[in-house]
């Protein structure tokens, strides 16, 4: 199998990750009609280990899926935009040599988008940034959690031969 395919077949691979991972855990948060999930440690892992494309296209399109299955089309358009910059800016700020300083620091600012980003979304939708700024430490749990996840998961990942032979193509 060539690298494009392989590559295509990752990032739908990783879509789906990032998609169940956010409907399967989801904590109900009161008072704004959302929930916490882990889908953004599923994005942080794609970042980490498949870059900043890779990132983007899980993120944004796998959470804005699970957006409208989940009952909240409304948002999937923010999210799209959110999670697929979440994603991409944290491949692009670790480029290809990961340490664990580099990716707390990453997913930090992968997070502190997502905070920033469903604030202004939620402002926009709900017509007050002051009812939007009730999300905020919700999403802070969620951005702490997952960068945790991603950490952890991204550091044993890496030690895999598949991953090893999926970076090494991608340099050459």
């Amino acid at each position: 199998m060539n690298y494009k395919t392989r590559k295509i077949v990752l990032n739908g691979l990783l879509t789906a990750l990032v998609c169940i991972a956010t409907m399967v855990i989801q904590i109900p948060t009161p008072g704004t009609n959302g929930y916490i999930n882990v889908g953004d440690g599923i994005i942080f892992i794609s970042s980490i280990l498949f870059g900043p494309a890779s990132g983007m296209v899980a993120g944004g399109i796998g959470s804005a899926l699970a957006d409208i299955l989940n009952g909240y089309p409304h948002w999937a358009l923010f999210t799209l935009i959110i999670k697929g910059f979440e994603g991409y800016l944290v491949g692009v700020l670790i480029r290809s040599n990961h340490t664990i300083i580099k990716n707390i620091f990453a997913t930090g600012i992968g997070s502190l988008v997502m905070i920033t980003g469903y604030f202004i979304a939620g402002g926009i939708l709900n017509g007050s940034f002051i009812a939007s700024a009730a999300s905020i430490p919700s999403n802070v749990v969620q951005g702490m959690v997952s960068m945790v996840i991603a950490i952890v998961l991204s550091n044993c990942l890496s030690k895999v031969s598949y991953v090893k032979a999926f970076k090494y193509k991608a340099k050459a």
